[in-house]
């Protein structure tokens, strides 16, 4: 045998040899499988038909369109058939008794909620409760005895840490996915969850999969599955999922008051990255308190507008959105050390923490008392948030246009076609340049109500009505 053929030989050995050794450092997930695939379930949520007024005709112009035309400009309309629309996603049950977790846009609005589990039984479930902000509902189904997962820590979660999916993308139930924990107390920023601190993985998370657990190599829950990062819809390797502990800190609220209070410091803040210089600042750490509520804590206890916060309850503020998910889950009426900077100075001040205003949402999901949640960007199915100055050069908008959709939240937008990134210039012909100036526009739209909007996509722009869902 030649010597070059010896060498290639061994080259090949070599290799082979370094793959089975990789091969066997892999962890096998068959256990973890095997034993929580039985507690994970798919939910069916069925809204609209008859006891809605959003209707319309398969192969005419959308419903909300032709009912926009009607009010706004007297073109008569025609017999309309009531619309079924049905929303699926992935649940997971918690006790014997029958209490499964989902996220609240899967079930938002939904007339009729069904569970499937493992074995193929049904289940009529109720919404016991749900909070949009940290997109959680809590649901029952009658059962006894029934599978359940099993629940962890999500404060022990490392980067690198191996994390295992199970869920029913595109409705195939019971599909597996893996990968790794890529980050932490990951925050999306305040036009989407803002109280909500991620768990981001590269686990492969797609359409369905919302709702699901995620699972530690030990078959914990770590999380629940709730958002992906895509430009086409499926999976594209940054996938988020709200930590357990915030999940089951949820689940205790609502049974025990029926609805979510966060905490409320009393502040605006914003990032410090451009004033590092002219706050004589290390580094780009903290959030920069931009303006102080009056009444609130936060003014009570003296801090001010320039005020850097560098801390809050011991935990490094590193951004501007690190802060409302630390506040958030801190219990109304408890004290908070607070660190600032102040002329250069630091010093730590005793904040009381305030009970943010129940979002009205929220109110209606509680059943308790409230002004109509017909009034809200969030029954119109819709979050929006403010447009930089690079974006509308960039959209070819001028200083004070429009406002861009970050996210779809409910059946009202999802079924006018709304998508995240459609930029709305107008509500009710009334021009908004600012979230702010988008939450004035819709306050007087009541349920029953289309909200008309300016919409621009790409290169085009048109008009699109939203009707709010009825009370029912």
């Amino acid at each position: 045998m030649a010597l070059w053929q010896a060498r290639a030989l061994l080259g090949g050995a070599l290799l082979v040899a370094g793959a089975g050794a990789q091969a066997q450092s892999l962890p096998d997930f068959t256990g973890v499988v095997e034993k929580n695939a039985p507690a994970v379930v798919h939910v069916e949520a069925k809204s609209g038909g008859a006891s809605h007024k959003t209707r319309g005709r398969p192969g005419d112009m959308p419903d909300d369109q032709e009912e926009l035309l009607r009010r706004f400009f007297g073109m008569p309309g025609m017999p309309m058939q009531p619309r079924e629309q049905t929303s699926l996603g992935s649940g997971f049950i918690i006790s014997a008794d029958g209490y499964v977790l989902t996220n609240d846009h899967v079930v938002d609005d939904a007339d009729e909620v069904k569970i499937r589990l493992q074995d193929r039984r049904t289940f009529t479930a109720k919404v016991v409760g749900k909070d949009p902000q940290y997109d959680i509902a809590l649901l029952k189904i009658d059962g006894k005895a029934l599978p359940t997962v099993t629940i962890g820590d999500s404060r022990t979660v490392k980067r690198g840490q191996w994390a295992l999916a199970i869920g029913s993308p595109f409705g195939l139930d019971a599909t597996v996915t893996h990968g790794i924990i890529s980050a932490v107390g990951r925050n999306l920023g305040s036009g989407d969850q803002p109280y909500t601190s991620f768990i981001q993985t590269d686990v492969p998370i797609n359409r369905g999969n919302s709702g699901g657990p995620l699972f530690n190599l030990q078959g914990q829950v770590i999380g629940i599955n709730s958002q992906i990062y895509s430009t086409s819809g499926g999976y594209q390797g940054l996938s988020f999922s709200i930590p357990i502990d915030v999940a089951m800190n949820v689940v205790q609220q609502i049974k025990e008051k029926g609805y979510v209070s966060r905490g409320m410091l009393g502040v605006t803040v914003q990032p410090v990255d451009q004033f590092v210089k002219n706050l004589d600042l290390p580094d780009a750490n903290g959030a920069l308190v931009a303006q102080v509520t009056p009444g609130s804590g936060a003014e009570k206890a003296g801090l001010k507008q320039g005020d850097v916060i560098l801390s809050f309850n011991g935990t490094p503020i590193t951004s501007s959105p690190d802060l409302p998910p630390l506040v958030g889950i801190t219990k109304p009426g408890s004290i908070a050390k607070v660190e600032i900077l102040r002329d250069h100075k630091k010093q730590t001040v005793d904040v009381k923490v305030g009970e943010l205003p129940r979002d009205k949402d929220a109110l209606a999901a509680a059943g308790g008392e409230g002004d109509s949640a017909g009034g809200s960007a969030a029954a119109l199915g819709m979050s929006v948030q403010d447009i930089d100055a690079s974006a509308r050069s960039e959209l070819g908008l001028k200083a004070g246009e429009g406002v861009v959709v970050s996210r779809i939240t409910g059946s009202a937008a999802a079924s006018a076609g709304l998508r995240s990134g459609d930029v709305i210039l107008m509500v009710n012909q009334k021009r908004v340049g600012s979230a702010a100036a988008f939450r004035d526009a819709v306050k007087g739209i009541k349920p029953g109500d289309t909200a008309m909007l300016l919409v621009r996509r790409d290169d085009s722009t048109r008009f699109v009505g939203i009707t709010v869902p009825s009370e029912r």
